[in-house]
């Protein structure tokens, strides 16, 4: 009687353990599911694809379709790098595939996904064309560096031949009660500290808006697109908008790029590069 008593109990502690770990481990696959599909990249660049995210265990299924090999990529790297997850099935299919016939369209969303990564280009004034490899941009940039900086960064896109930028740079607005160059002067000398502080605010709230697996997803993302940086054996991670690079480089000029156009993505707050040189 004692002893079938004792067995009784041992099968009810088993019992409530495995309940205890189904219910912990069901918990997880639901946070894991609802950070995915909040998260930035979702919400922001796979927004108008059909992904469907399944969780167990900690084991992650993606099914539905995508317009294209990259997004592909970035839904993979996005849910790589949230809490909980174990692995990644990526069975997303991909709608348009890389024929003769749309190889100019792929390409240009390529570079239109790069220049959305990067926060001091204005990707969402600007158009992009492609035809035969040729890139043209058209569109509104803010100064002359802002476009000079988007033809920097569609002629590295692995695949551009060469890039017509025909942006239009927007002129300075004029203020009729504008000031002397004296009283700019000494208002900006009155004006930096406050501005700095509510800059200082600006980007940190930018980067709080930005989880972690997103901002991995887009640098992870920015270096392969980069044909400067897409050879390189690198390691992202993020931490509070702060990235870290490891791996290897060819040389300090690859290195110092990496960082570069890391340091250029939405929501990060400083990049701490320990990539070593070959």
């Amino acid at each position: 009687m004692r002893k079938t008593t004792y067995c009784l109990a041992l099968i009810f502690t088993v019992s409530a353990l495995f309940l205890t770990g189904a219910s912990f481990a069901s918990d997880t696959d639901d946070r894991i599911e609802s950070a995915a599909k909040q998260s930035y990249v979702f919400k922001t660049y796979l927004k108008g694809d059909d992904v469907t995210i399944q969780s167990k265990g900690g084991a992650v299924t993606l099914t539905g379709t995508v317009s294209e090999e990259s997004s592909k990529a970035l839904a993979q790297e996005t849910v790589s790098g949230l809490p909980g997850v174990i692995s990644v099935d990526n069975k997303l299919v991909v709608k348009n595939t890389a024929t003769s016939a749309n190889m100019d369209m792929l390409l240009a969303n390529k570079v239109k996904f790069t220049l959305f990564f990067h926060r001091n280009v204005s990707a969402s004034s600007t158009e992009v064309f492609a035809k035969d490899g040729v890139i043209t941009l058209r569109g509104e940039a803010t100064s002359d560096a802002q476009k000079d900086l988007a033809t920097e960064y569609a002629k590295d896109v692995e695949g551009v031949k060469s890039v017509n930028n025909e942006m239009a740079v927007l002129p300075a607005p004029v203020n009729p009660d504008e000031k002397t160059m004296g009283q700019k002067m000494d208002a900006m000398g009155d004006s930096m500290k406050a501005g700095g502080k509510k800059m200082g605010a600006k980007m940190d709230a930018m980067g709080e808006s930005i989880d972690d697996a997103s901002i991995t997803a887009m640098v992870k993302s920015t270096l392969l697109y980069h044909r400067s940086t897409s050879a390189i054996h690198t390691t992202v991670t993020t931490k509070d908008g702060v990235v870290q690079l490891t791996g290897e480089a060819k040389n300090a000029a690859e290195k110092d790029l990496a960082t570069k156009f890391a340091s250029d993505v939405h929501g990060v707050k400083m990049v701490v590069n320990n990539m070593i040189i070959k």
